[in-house]
């Protein structure tokens, strides 16, 4: 689930000073659809991102199946579904940080171009797998700088309610893709591997077109004068991130709200065969999918509705209370439901992660200075990854020795309880204020050579 977009990034130079009362006190315009559609920029970049969700989600579905008919082997499966996260936690901020280098529209083509190249090489047939498994992860190392600067892009084109909506758009559009995506990659697996791996080398190629053509060319953030080493500038992303209440703050709440949020997605198989022990096979793979289908479907629900008929500053209230209910949707589990409820469960966590996430990143935007926008959205997605991968793997042990329902439910105990820490230590509204201003000035201070 949760390509949840973590925090993306800053506002432009030119952006207005009442973006800073708007959080503060004055009340703001509600964005609507049509607004953001309106953008040829941004329709640009909507469409050029749902092509590649599409194609990763495609890719996802043969390339397992490919590996599994040529090894039988559930664990080299595994291992090719999961290389695709390997860059985020291996060199997601590094790679973010490059991506602060150059000019963003720049960034996104070179890397779906790259991809296109790559994911074209693994359709070839016969190719040994370490080789296979190896084009995968320089496929994947594509993912980081595309997202991020993707992110920072998104801020660029669009500042204050626009842009919230504009996020809402990007998150429901990717739950869409990833159910599409899985769903058509599952039969285009049990037909053709291949085939699906060229529809995902093309959906680069497109992706990369549609930005040529639609998204204005911008100068690179970061001047070539101002730049250090690499890995110093790394590390800048993480000192904005936690060196900053407000950022602080918003990130502790997303890093706790990703805890729990994906393992109703990731144990569903686990949970069907919970709920039908003894049942039909295909019966419980279709329990399966409704269980993994329920999350993101909540999850478009709640980024479309809350986005569009909430006022941005209700919005910017609704993110606590919003947070601490998926946590608290999860915790009937431990009464151990049916199937219906688990489904009505995962979308009511889904709806609520999604009804939060874009004001909190719209509140993160205001207060970061326009220079660090790739490299915190690297630090946040990184942290997500990391976060959701080791959420779904230690629930997973755990039911290896205790029923699943009461894994998850006290799993849900924990997050509930971690939340209200989070919240606990959640800034006050002079120090986000202080943060946005401060940005602010640092927006419109002139960019040396």
């Amino acid at each position: 689930m949760v390509h949840p977009s973590a925090p993306t990034n800053a506002s432009p130079p030119n952006d207005p000073p009442a973006q800073v009362t708007t959080a503060a006190s004055q009340p703001e315009r509600r964005a609507t659809f049509s607004d953001v559609l309106a953008d040829r920029e941004y329709r640009g970049i909507l469409c050029a991102g749902a092509l590649s969700w599409l194609g990763d989600y495609l890719a996802k579905a043969a390339v397992t199946a490919l590996v599994f008919d040529q090894t039988r082997s559930a664990g080299a499966a595994a291992a090719t579904f999961a290389i695709s996260f390997a860059p985020w936690l291996l060199l997601g901020p590094l790679l973010s940080a490059v991506a602060d280098r150059y000019p963003y529209r720049n960034v996104m083509i070179v890397s779906d171009v790259a991809r296109m190249v790559l994911i074209a090489l693994v359709a070839v047939p016969g190719l040994p797998l370490p080789v296979l498994i190896g084009l995968l992860f320089l496929t994947a190392l594509g993912n980081p700088p595309y997202d991020s600067a993707r992110s920072a892009l998104l801020s660029q084109v669009f500042s204050g309610d626009r842009l919230v909506l504009g996020i809402s758009l990007n998150l429901s559009l990717n739950q869409t893709a990833q159910i599409v995506g899985y769903l058509a990659g599952g039969v285009l697996a049990a037909l053709s591997p291949r085939l699906a791996l060229g529809l995902d080398a093309a959906t680069f190629a497109v992706s990369a077109l549609v930005l040529w053509t639609m998204v204005a060319h911008r100068p690179a953030v970061n001047a070539r004068s101002t730049r250090r080493n690499l890995v110093r500038e790394t590390g800048d992303g993480f000192a904005i991130v936690f060196g900053t209440a407000a950022l602080r703050g918003i990130a502790v709440l997303v890093f706790t709200s990703m805890l729990f949020a994906i393992v109703p997605e990731g144990l569903a198989v686990v949970w069907a065969h919970h709920l039908e022990p003894n049942g039909d096979p295909a019966e419980v793979g279709f329990n399966q999918g409704l269980i993994m289908l329920a999350s993101p479907v909540g999850y478009v629900l709640g980024g479309l509705l809350v986005g569009r008929l909430i006022a941005p500053e209700t919005r910017r209230r609704l993110i606590r209370p919003l947070a601490l209910v998926a946590a608290l949707s999860l915790v009937p589990a431990l009464a151990d439901p049916p199937l219906f409820t688990v489904c009505v469960m995962a979308a009511v966590c889904g709806f609520c992660i999604a009804g939060m996430m874009p004001a909190a990143n719209g509140l993160f935007v205001q207060a970061l200075p326009n220079q660090y926008r790739a490299r915190a959205f690297g630090v946040m997605q990184t942290g997500v990854q990391l976060l959701q991968g080791a959420s779904v793997l230690v629930t997973g042990m755990l039911a290896n020795h205790w029923p699943l329902h009461q894994v998850i439910g006290l799993w849900s105990v924990a997050g509930v309880v971690l939340i209200l820490v989070a919240l606990s230590a959640w800034p006050a509204a002079d120090l986000f204020t202080a943060a946005i201003e401060r940005a602010r000035r640092l927006n419109e201070a002139p960019v040396a050579g």
